[in-house]
């Protein structure tokens, strides 16, 4: 969801495409137009269930047309516990146009790209296909210093001259108050 909100800022046209409902108004509420899937499969939890053949066969050619068209293309899904599912075939890689890039962030369980080389960026038909690995290890320092900035920039509503001082016409404040002095909380 993220790479799609700063596309979209950035003045990109973005399309998402999952097999679960529920990931459709989160990529609308960033922007992205959804791609309405012929395949719904939505499992226990929220998450998505194992495709039948019949499925595969229908989201294969749904998407072909789809990743033929697209400048970048970002993949996540993923099995826990298994391999990641395969989506992008390398006859859809041959429809795109070179200097496409595909970004697989499921490398580690094997990809979602046919191509994908875990841990390295290989080049088919002019098209960059990427395979990080440990994605999650490098957010661990951003994700703090975003936090940390952003408790500091709380206290500075709060603290005032080294008093608390509160103002409850500060929207932040407001909006993050569980309770609030003189009202009854029912």
């Amino acid at each position: 969801m993220q790479a799609l909100a700063t596309a979209k800022r950035l003045g990109a046209l973005t399309f998402a495409y999952d097999i679960r409902p529920a990931a459709k108004y989160d990529a609308q509420s960033v922007g992205a137009k959804f791609l309405e899937s012929p395949v719904w499969a939505e499992g226990v939890g929220g998450y998505a269930r194992e495709l039948t053949e019949e499925e595969r066969r229908i989201q294969h050619e749904f998407l072909a047309k789809h990743i033929g068209n697209s400048d970048v293309v970002i993949t996540t899904a993923q099995v826990p516990g298994k391999r990641a599912p395969l989506i992008i075939t390398k006859d859809m890689v041959e429809r795109m146009k070179p200097g496409s890039v595909i970004v697989d962030i499921a490398a580690d369980n094997g990809g979602n790209c046919e191509l994908t080389k875990p841990g390295e960026v290989v080049e088919y038909n002019g098209v960059k296909i990427a395979g990080p690995l440990n994605v999650p290890s490098s957010v661990p320092r951003p994700a703090s210093e975003m936090f940390s900035k952003n408790m500091a920039n709380f206290l500075e509503l709060i603290i005032r001259d080294g008093q608390i001082k509160l103002d409850f016409g500060e929207e932040i404040l407001e909006k993050s108050l569980l309770i609030k002095p003189g009202v009854k909380n029912e």
